[in-house]
């Protein structure tokens, strides 16, 4: 590597990144060929820090910028490189050297290029490179991932209006892509605080994503060969837990939200009115994202029996998902006036339940009934929930019922009086045989009852 250094410090910014990209490919391929899965030793790693990402290797030395042209242009050249590579390995592991964090201070030069990457390989349509960035969304520690979703939605839902159109045309190109932004989008917005309500244009597009084809947000769990313990720190493999939790706090955190401010003053009815329009829009779009998600749990059963994962995988984790939600709204629905709200609540947990219970049947949510009242006892009463917290009580075996009585499927609440069976009613007379009716000269055809 240290040959290669030195052909490349005679070179002008772009052609040496552009030579860095050539022999990495000539190693790695050749690297490939040899050991399965090669490891990304230091020395590729430190030449793509100073000839691509532009870190001075010695100390002191003075930090090299390129300019917005000379930007683009390199852009352009690492777009082309995983285009034209027809080895998917070979693309991956160059991806992998060039952006999987190093702890360093090369980090956040990296993320910048990424972005910027990402970002033009959706404006011009390359998927190579949003595969490669899926792959990179998987294994790369969350904190990362964030960064990049955030610096997607700010160039295509903040800067150019309208420009969300562009992104969401990525949904018939790269769905593996589309779901692991969703999944990075959701831990980015957990609607903690007003400002961390989802943008009405990236949730249109997300929804409509989903409900096109709700099968959308298992792409990587199906694709993935998977443990029964997941790394702490990393991506779900499914975004099932934050759109959970959009359905469930949505009217509530809407509810909390606080007139939009004009030039740094509340601007009267008009911006109340403006922002009371916006949130009711969004209304709609969260109950066909609420819909959407339980169509998808419930087909889970099926994939996590198929998979050898049914009761070992949790795929809406219980601590995570369940515990953290019940807090939000016990906090959410102290914070709001409780007789303002009681709508909003009211349709907090409705979804909450609706969620529980199907997931629960789907065998994605790995818990008890009796852990479910423990949590759950927090919260303001709702008949739908306590019907799911309560599930249904066995009866013990019956020696001879009488006829007419039903045992009840749940037991009577307290303060309900319990009604006595019903008396026995008298059996009725045997009905008379009937006759064999001939429809054929000759031929008899017994009376014979529909089963």
């Amino acid at each position: 590597m240290s040959d290669i250094r030195l052909s490349l410090l005679r070179r002008d910014a772009l052609s040496a990144a552009k030579e860095v990209l050539y022999h990495l490919d000539i190693f790695f391929s050749s690297q490939l060929q040899s050991v399965p899965l090669p490891m990304v030793d230091k020395g590729p790693v430190e030449l793509l820090e100073e000839f691509v990402f532009q870190v001075p290797k010695e100390r002191g030395s003075p930090a090299k910028r390129l300019n917005s042209l000379q930007e683009l242009q390199l852009l352009e050249i690492m777009c082309n490189y995983f285009q034209e590579q027809s080895k998917d390995s070979v693309r991956q592991i160059i991806f992998s050297s060039l952006f999987s964090p190093q702890g360093n201070k090369a980090d956040d030069c990296r993320m910048a290029l990424l972005g910027k990457l990402v970002s033009v390989a959706v404006a011009v349509c390359r998927v190579p490179v949003l595969e490669c960035t899926a792959s990179w969304l998987q294994r790369t520690p969350t904190v990362y991932c964030v960064r990049l979703a955030r610096a997607l939605v700010d160039d295509y839902c903040s800067l150019v209006p309208g420009s969300i159109q562009t992104l969401k045309q990525i949904f018939s190109t790269s769905p593996r892509f589309c779901c692991q932004f969703i999944t990075s989008v959701t831990v980015l917005y957990d609607m903690s605080s007003d400002d961390l309500i989802p943008p009405p244009d990236l949730l249109e597009m997300i929804v409509s994503w989903i409900f096109e084809d709700p099968r959308l947000i298992l792409i990587t769990f199906l694709n993935t060969p998977i443990a029964a313990s997941l790394p702490i720190g990393f991506l779900e493999l499914a975004p099932l837990s934050g759109l959970i939790c959009w359905c469930v706090k949505a009217p509530l955190a809407y509810k909390r939200r606080k007139p939009a401010l004009t030039n740094g003053h509340l601007n009267g009815k008009l911006a109340k009115g403006t922002a009371a329009a916006s949130d009711k829009d969004c209304q709609p779009l969260y109950s066909k994202l609420h819909l959407s998600v339980l169509q998808v749990l419930m087909l889970l059963q099926g994939h996590l029996t198929e998979k050898n994962l049914y009761g070992r995988l949790g795929l809406v984790p219980f601590d995570q998902v369940v515990v953290s939600l019940v807090d939000d709204i016990s906090r959410l629905s102290d914070e709001l006036n409780p007789l303002n709200a009681s709508q909003e609540v009211e349709l907090a947990l409705d979804r909450l339940a609706q969620t529980l219970q199907v997931a629960m049947a789907a065998g994605a949510l790995l818990c008890t009934r009796e852990d479910l009242r423990t949590v759950c006892s927090r919260l303001p009463h709702n008949n739908l929930l306590q019907l799911v917290v309560s599930g249904p009580v066995q009866q013990p075996a019956h020696a001879a019922l009488p006829p007419g009585f039903y045992p009840p499927i749940h037991t009577p609440p307290l303060g309900y009086p319990t009604h006595t069976a019903h008396s026995a009613m008298p059996a009725h007379p045997a009905l008379p045989a009937h006759p064999v009716q001939t429809f054929i000269p000759g031929m008899a055809f017994p009376y014979r009852p529909i089963r």
